[in-house]
């Protein structure tokens, strides 16, 4: 009998196999390879061992700079990748990849692949910009093949030298999994589930209605958008703010006086990690998305698959998605007062905007 060849998938948060690279694992076991998932343990992981039907393993990995944590790791996915002998190890996330790649090279493994859907060395600067440098370029090295998942990513890491050309591919026109367009359908939400969702929130059905999706950290620009959102909020009583995420609270994180602003203002709705997100979406009326760095972002498609424009910053991806002026606006990175500009136009001028 023949046997199927072997995948593993490897992300460092469990979150991400559940949640960005969802049904992957399923269609890959069903359609002729035998799928081993790999991440961080916890509750995420057996989530996606029982959704996706395949094997999972948790080897606890770190999304910062823990050098001991890191090596102990290493040895786990050397030890494993010997003891599994995959054909395929498909990496996605940085430490997932540096690690992920390196342990493959070392224990033999034939294809190594890595997907890139975003840089944090982008938004770094000195020793520590040096050292994400070599770390990205290192994960090239181990690799022989390396997917952006955008072509300005791809673009960036050219400029960067930190792998040749040939070694790189684009998938389609972008995306790490693309979207469910049967989910993120605004004909799928009943009036009912937005009315209740509306009363809930305490939200009248003629407010206008801006909406953030993503992890509350700097880098997605929720500092400066909830400074935007107070000032707009001076001048016009009838609006309101929806965020679907949650804090990070080791990485990144926002401002404390933004995090107090968001628990305060009542016009600000945090509504947590949500698996109906696609409900938010069909109540709001303007997406925002003023993040510093990008892949290709799911969240900017799902509104656009939910018919919502979208202000977006001026980086790879959001501006891959977006076309200034047509399904959205395309604004510069930290500009308070041009977002502010914005918010006031969409708001004054709702009635004429209609996704095209």
């Amino acid at each position: 009998m023949k046997h199927k060849p072997k995948l593993i998938r490897i992300t460092t948060v469990p979150q991400s196999l559940r949640g960005l690279l969802k049904g992957q694992m399923r269609f890959m076991s069903e359609n002729g390879f035998e799928v081993v998932a790999v991440s961080s343990p916890g509750e995420a992981l057996q989530d996606v061992e029982k959704n996706e039907g395949v094997k999972t393993v948790g080897i606890e990995m770190t999304r910062s700079i823990t050098p001991i944590q890191d090596l102990k790791a290493l040895v786990q996915l050397i030890q494993l990748f010997r003891k599994e002998k995959p054909q395929i190890v498909h990496t996605h996330t940085p430490k997932a990849g540096l690690l992920g790649m390196m342990a493959a090279k070392i224990a033999g493994v034939p294809h190594r692949l890595h997907t890139v859907a975003g840089m944090p060395l982008l938004v770094t600067s000195g020793f520590k910009r040096r050292l994400l440098n070599f770390i990205e370029k290192l994960t090239y090295t181990c690799a022989t093949k390396v997917y952006p998942n955008s072509e300005g990513l791809k673009k960036i890491i050219i400029n960067n030298n930190f792998t040749s050309e040939k070694k790189l591919k684009v998938i389609g026109y972008g995306s790490s999994n693309g979207i469910d367009t049967s989910k993120f359908n605004q004909e799928n939400i009943d009036k009912t589930t937005k009315e209740n969702l509306l009363r809930k929130l305490n939200i009248n059905e003629n407010d206008v209605v801006f909406l953030f999706v993503g992890r509350i950290v700097k880098d997605k620009g929720v500092n400066e958008l909830i400074d935007a959102f107070q000032l707009v909020s001076k001048e016009y009583n009838t609006i309101h703010l929806i965020i679907v995420g949650d804090f990070d609270g080791n990485l990144n994180q926002i401002d404390t006086s933004t995090k107090e602003k968001i628990n305060s203002d009542i016009k600000i709705h945090h509504v947590g990690v949500r698996f109906d997100v696609e409900s938010f979406f069909a109540i709001s009326d303007i997406f925002v998305f003023p993040s510093y760095r990008e892949g290709f972002p799911n969240v900017v498609m799902e509104a656009a698959a939910m018919q919502l424009n979208s202000i977006v910053t001026d980086i790879n991806g959001s501006n891959e998605i977006i076309k200034n002026g047509f399904n959205g606006w395309v604004i510069p990175v930290c500009n308070v007062n041009i977002l502010v500009d914005k918010m006031k136009w969409c708001i004054e001028n709702l009635s004429k905007i209609t996704y095209r």
